[in-house]
């Protein structure tokens, strides 16, 4: 691998200024805020606590960019962007330490304020239009977690487990999500270990006025299961199951293969999914679990997704106002 020049690296620090600079915009911090007070120390008693919008300021930079307890104070202190967003002056003030940070992130998760996160932003996204209706595209992803036994406990973490997908086996959960099918957007969020078949999960992630649903080939038979079945709205719904591909028929040169076509026009649908799945991946690097059990990494993944959903309609917007410079 090449040694990575002073341009690139100027590069690189100019692009995480700018992602900063656009969440800084978006989140709804007063927001926020105000759903964790109840639960934060008043700071009568003990030492005085830090502001509710540090630390949670602190939290989201963890989460974003995938960093340890102690790597994000660090990171804090080494990085310009960092304390930028952290609107620390250090004249003034220290880095809350990683014990303060964690006992913040526990009191997240304990509490569940990231599914709080999650549905106000999309209550927001429902009232102004950007999430719509009628439509769902339900899928899965698996995140790795470490399979190694070299730990105190000297096991894996018994909450995840191993699943094959194609010819890797894989060691961890499952996130299950619902995306709007107009919007692209997260609408639901499950989290099973990785050996729950999609399918099961799938029922979960409608909502009663769903009219259509894509998923992948794991999704065939849902419409026979009981809980679609037995709800009046969801066995109403049309089911566009992508089909395996050797399920096929074969067709000669001279005809319209019409079969693989209609597949084709579902999978033009049922890929907006995936960038879902590439923002949690790949812009916040979550690819593979950091903590141990089901709950804490599904709020993580709630608050992530909340944050999601902001940068999607955030580009959107960049993106439309380019067009009309152009234009």
């Amino acid at each position: 691998m090449s040694q990575m020049t002073f341009s690139d690296y100027e590069y690189s620090l100019r692009k995480r200024e700018e992602f900063l600079d656009i969440m800084n915009e978006i989140i709804p911090w007063e927001e926020w805020v105000e759903f964790v007070r109840p639960y934060y120390p008043n700071g009568k008693r003990g030492r005085p606590t830090k502001g509710i919008e540090k630390m949670l300021r602190m939290y989201l930079l963890q989460i974003w960019f995938n960093l340890s307890d102690e790597g994000v104070e660090d990171a804090i202190y080494d990085s310009y962007a960092f304390r930028k967003f952290m609107n620390i002056d250090f004249m003034e003030e220290q880095v809350s330490d990683a014990t303060t940070l964690l006992k913040f992130r526990h009191l997240l998760e304990e509490n569940h304020l990231g599914e709080v996160f999650f549905k106000a932003i999309n209550r927001v996204m429902e009232a102004t239009g950007h999430i719509m209706h009628g439509g769902t595209i339900v899928d899965a992803a698996i995140i790795s977690a470490p399979s190694s036994t070299k730990n105190a406990e000297k096991k894996r973490d018994p909450e995840m487990y191993q699943a094959k997908k194609g010819n890797v086996w894989k060691f961890g959960m499952k996130c299950h999500i619902g995306v709007d099918s107009g919007s692209s957007l997260m609408h639901t969020i499950t989290a099973t270990a990785a050996n729950a078949h999609d399918i099961t999960e799938a029922h979960k992630l409608l909502r009663e006025d769903d009219h259509v649903v894509y998923g992948d080939s794991g999704h065939i038979g849902i419409e026979k299961r009981d809980e679609i079945k037995n709800n009046e709205h969801f066995r109403k719904i049309d089911f566009r199951i992508n089909r395996r591909p050797k399920s096929l028929p074969q067709v000669s040169d001279h005809a319209i293969d019409w079969e693989r076509y209609i597949e084709n026009r579902k999978s033009a649908v049922r890929c907006k999914v995936e960038h879902a799945f590439k923002i949690i991946k790949d812009t916040f690097g979550f690819r593979k679990v950091r903590y141990r059990g089901l709950a804490k990494n599904f709020n993580k993944l709630n608050v992530l997704y909340a944050c999601a959903n902001l940068l999607m309609v955030k580009r959107g917007q960049i993106k439309s106002q380019k067009a009309l410079i152009r234009g």
